[in-house]
């Protein structure tokens, strides 16, 4: 059997895997499916030429298929993976960390669906594929929720009647889990730090927006919700909106479900821009002159600096502000826009660094001024994914944990 953790991860319409080697955990592969349901579903793999063919409306499931049998005959992955993790987006209150997959377990995640209809089916989906294709290899679930179990009840309780809480579970659950939890990790090793003792706020910036506290390695308060939806300006989700905003728009003949649609689909950076929800395109939009794009820039920034500020009541010290994900990672504009918002807090950067960031190993984009470290980290979920199903699949059986 070849060591290697295959990675699984199911988007509404997309599909990621990456193979990793078992031992050092390097990445030995990529591929991705995109458009999938739709009769243009494309699918590729870095270091195979060409696209993989898809049938049109290829599922998840034909998709995965696919993929896997062409990383196979190409030799890039040899044999059967010793370990497959999956991304789950949604755990509930049921899972404070990964663990393998069963019955119970798979039950579980379907329990949850109702909190992501948008992401649990299809990470199922997924589960159920390989559990398929690969019967007697360990399944790991890897919850974007888990990290954040650690919140306060001050933290994840909203203030409506405790009873929908103690009965439907109704609380802030927070996301991106993964992505904080290796922000919090690889802050700490460029601090000279444990993470037990690192305590950071955590800005994951894409296509979905999230903003952790972390205090001394401990998720205590975080932007998203119940859902995805609350928190951050995002891509094409509106983050926090006034409750009343539904009660409002049902006077004027908005359906609730039809708002739900505009809300997760059609607001964020695309809504206030009416262009596009990529900020690369916006920035140059906004360069030539065009108003609401700028404007929508400027939403975004001044939200993330409100949460960054609001983040600060949960910790004690702050070793670092860290920015991660394609924006937070590429976009030098925004990072430059959100900190000049907090000068008051005592945040500022060097121009050039931050212009560079990608080209210095120790992200640090701070100036000499500045009150406290600013970082740029690239995120890496995939390799927490694949250090789970290792460490559940492969440590259980004596084997030396890989790093």
């Amino acid at each position: 059997m070849d060591n290697t953790i295959l990675v699984v991860n199911c988007g509404s319409s997309t599909l990621k895997l990456a193979l990793f080697d078992g031992n050092s955990l390097k990445c030995t592969a990529t591929g991705l499916g995109e458009r999938l349901n739709h009769d243009d579903a494309v699918a590729w793999i870095d270091g195979i030429e060409g696209d993989i063919r898809l049938p049109a409306g290829a599922t998840h499931r034909q998709a995965l298929e696919a993929m896997t049998r062409a990383l196979s005959d190409s030799g890039l992955l040899a044999g059967t993976p010793t370990a497959i993790g999956h991304r789950v987006v949604h755990g509930g209150e049921n899972f404070r960390e990964a663990v393998l997959i069963d019955n119970e377990v798979r039950q579980a995640i379907n329990e949850c669906a109702s909190l992501a209809p948008l992401h649990n089916p299809v990470n199922l989906s997924g589960i159920d594929s390989t559990l398929s294709l690969y019967p007697n290899v360990p399944n790991v679930a890897v919850f974007d929720t888990a990290y954040h179990q650690t919140l306060p009840p001050k933290a994840y309780l909203y203030a409506v009647p405790h009873s929908y809480y103690r009965d439907w579970g109704v609380r802030r659950y927070g996301f991106h889990g993964i992505s904080h939890s290796f922000m919090l990790t690889e802050a700490a090793r460029r601090l000279g730090k444990t993470p037990a003792t690192t305590s950071i706020i955590s800005a994951h910036l894409g296509n979905g927006c999230s903003i952790t506290a972390i205090r001394d390695g401990l998720s205590a308060d975080t932007s998203m919700g119940l859902t995805p939806l609350e928190g951050l300006v995002m891509g094409s989700r509106s983050g926090d909106i006034d409750p009343g905003l539904f009660d409002y728009l049902k006077s004027k003949g908005v359906a609730q479900d039809q708002l739900h649609h505009v809300l997760n689909h059609e607001s964020g950076l695309l809504g206030l821009s009416g262009q596009t929800n990529d900020m690369r395109k916006l920035c140059d939009l906004a360069e030539h002159g065009h108003e609401p794009s700028l404007i929508a820039i400027e939403v975004f920034c001044f939200r993330l600096a409100r949460y960054i500020g609001a983040m600060m009541a949960s910790l004690r010290h702050l070793d670092a502000l860290v920015f991660t994900g394609g924006i937070g990672e590429n976009s030098a504009r925004v990072r430059e826009q959100t900190l000049d918002n907090l000068q008051l807090l005592g945040f500022d950067i060097d121009d050039q660094l931050n212009r560079c960031s990608g080209e210095y190993s120790d992200g640090h984009i701070e100036s000499a001024e500045s009150k406290f470290p600013v970082l740029v980290i690239p995120t890496n979920e995939e390799r927490v994914i694949a250090r789970e199903a290792a460490r559940l699949a492969i440590a259980s059986n004596g084997s030396e944990t890989p790093g």
